[in-house]
């Protein structure tokens, strides 16, 4: 086999089977995943500009967004944004080819704008925000290895995935996803800032959620504290169709009603009131936070979607852990998949894809070992069409 693809098997006990795990989301709109979304726009909205007129990818890395938090007086019926939250774009981008100058700076601002208003309702972009472009041109020699025709990592870095998710990466994964889908139009009191943390004991899963509520949708406390709880019977409805496992929900648990202290935005968003975010402090690219599988620091929003590895590794480490999962019908508890590049090798060819199995009891992984390298190897040989998805909005990266 061309590629070096590695298969062994691991004695491991499954996240499954420990006694305690810890699982974090970070929903669309904690200002981290603001700047993971809008780095990412850039990069989509760039990678299109530049094959449209150029044939093919330039090279960019647009994944140093910075969230500033503004001010924000909310109140039950309204609020008022005081100070602007400010946007910082920075990064780098091939900005002229030729004698001919790209537009990259209306291209990032463009993308940002329009990020904002397509997920976010509540927030004011004309009067709340301030979107400052200081993206400039990348080194030489990075953009020489960088050529899309030679498809040669920029980078020595690597990957890392894992599958299956257990019940409580499921469960804390798809509560973001509930409240900030199905749940808005029985819950329009809440915003987009929506964070999950699960803790599971044993058999018992507690669930802490932060959600903003919207202060113009929420008349009184009377009103706020009736919608939470409305909302926590909601989401235990929700939990007991994906686990027989004792869940409970916690929800705004720093809120101090006997003081007037409720977790209350004028936007929906934490940032009108001086959080910050940056790109790659949030979900790594499964949507997911997991102290207990292996991890990496990698900030993949923003990143060119063509020969950075910090990007491309870590998604294809995914998405190989999940097929052998699913290859293996359940005869894998659990397989880790790290994939790691040499800086201008060629992509498709990295210095080793280590994919290590924890089988089921009785499971002898020999008879699989022919059929997880053939994935590996087909994900790493098609590895252009991790980039065509990229751009065109497939694979979501936080």
């Amino acid at each position: 086999m061309e590629r070096n693809i590695v298969v062994e098997k691991i004695t491991q006990t499954p996240v499954e089977d420990r006694f305690v795990e810890i699982v974090e989301r970070k929903g669309i709109g904690h200002p981290d995943s603001v700047a993971d979304g809008i780095a990412e726009s850039i990069s989509r909205e760039l990678s299109k500009y530049y094959l449209k007129h150029y044939g093919r990818i330039l090279h960019h890395n647009t994944d140093q967004a910075e969230i500033v938090g503004g001010q924000a007086k909310p109140k039950f019926g309204g609020g008022t944004v005081l100070e602007p939250v400010y946007i910082l774009l920075s990064g780098r981008a091939t900005t002229k080819v030729g004698d001919e100058r790209v537009p990259y700076r209306t291209i990032a601002k463009k993308a940002a704008y329009n990020f904002l208003k397509e997920n976010y309702p509540h927030l004011n972009i004309e009067e709340d925000v301030i979107i400052d472009c200081m993206i400039g041109q990348g080194s030489v020699d990075l953009r020489s290895v960088y050529d899309t025709q030679k498809l040669l990592a920029n980078d020595t870095s690597f990957g890392v995935g894992y599958a299956p998710m257990s019940t409580t990466e499921k469960l804390v994964y798809e509560t973001e996803r509930y409240i900030n889908g199905e749940l808005k139009k029985k819950f329009p009191e809440t915003g987009q800032d929506v964070k999950v943390m699960g803790f599971r004991q044993g058999d018992k899963i507690n669930i802490t959620v932060a959600v903003a509520f919207v202060g113009k949708n929420t008349p009184d406390r009377d009103h706020y504290l009736s919608v939470k709880e409305d909302l926590r019977d909601a989401l235990m409805d929700f939990a007991a169709k994906i686990t027989d496992k004792e869940v409970n929900y916690f929800i705004n648990t720093a809120d101090m009603p006997e003081d007037n202290v409720f977790y209350l935005t004028v936007t929906g968003l934490s940032m009108e009131n001086g959080d910050d975010g940056s790109v790659g402090r949030g979900n790594r690219v499964n949507g997911l936070i997991t102290p207990y599988r292996p991890m990496s620091m990698e900030a993949s929003a923003g990143k060119n979607p063509v020969t950075h590895v910090g990007k491309l590794y870590n998604i294809l480490a995914f998405k190989i852990a999940e097929d052998i999962a699913k290859e293996s019908g359940g005869d894998v508890r659990e397989v880790h998949v790290r994939i790691v590049s040499q800086i201008g090798k060629p992509i498709d060819k990295p210095q080793v894809a280590s994919i290590q199995v924890i089988p089921a009891q009785g499971v002898n992984i020999e008879k699989y070992r022919k059929d997880f390298e053939a994935i590996a190897d087909s994900w790493l040989g098609n590895i252009n069409k991790v980039t065509e998805m990229l751009v065109n909005g497939e694979i979501n990266v936080f």
